[in-house]
């Protein structure tokens, strides 16, 4: 049976960062390019970080029954939705391996789809002040920085990945992204 390494932490943790490396380091793993009606970021390419696209299509992918799961935010720049299709990247029935990045929410959902033994959580941390420097760096290199928006996503991973909220989903093991080669190492260990 195939799996799916799901990589997951709060805003500004590395995530983009370790997927990207722990790509490189296992060609064999198969990437899940999920979708959001968000603006691009500078550097972002379409059908590679995200598929971007527009509400009206959200709807009527929803229509067909082929959103996974989906969430939505409201943003300062009104709201954003990230989902996840079932649109023919997802073959579990061989010895596939996949890499993932999400959120809590959409890891739980994944585990209602596809079942919690398909799904490997991957939760990267970081210590807030680290957190949120990091968070401030990356908006300064935007056209139109929106630290409004920095600050909303931080004061929502707050609760997101409460510690409650990882204990429920029975996410016990963490990886340190202070030092991205042991980040690495330790992610590699696991997979």
């Amino acid at each position: 049976m195939g799996r799916i390494y799901y990589i997951m932490g709060k805003s500004a943790t590395g995530k983009d960062t370790v997927y990207k490396e722990l790509l490189k380091r296992c060609p064999s793993l198969k990437t899940i390019v999920p979708y959001t009606t968000r603006p691009i970021r500078e550097g972002e390419t379409n059908g590679v970080e995200y598929f971007f696209t527009s509400a009206g299509e959200l709807k009527r992918l929803k229509e067909a029954g082929k959103v996974i799961e989906s969430r939505t935010y409201q943003t300062v720049m009104g709201p954003w939705s990230y989902f996840t299709v079932d649109d023919a990247q997802f073959d579990l029935h061989g010895r596939n391996f996949y890499l993932m990045i999400g959120t809590l929410e959409s890891y739980e959902k994944m585990c209602l789809y596809f079942g919690k033994d398909a799904l490997v959580p991957i939760y990267i941390e970081v210590p807030d002040g680290l957190r949120l420097l990091r968070a401030v760096e990356r908006e300064e290199v935007q056209k139109s920085p929106n630290y409004r928006e920095v600050c909303r996503r931080y004061l929502a991973d707050e609760e997101d990945f409460s510690e409650e909220n990882l204990k429920r989903l029975q996410i016990g093991k963490r990886f340190l992204n202070l030092n991205l080669g042991q980040c690495l190492e330790d992610i590699l260990k696991e997979i």
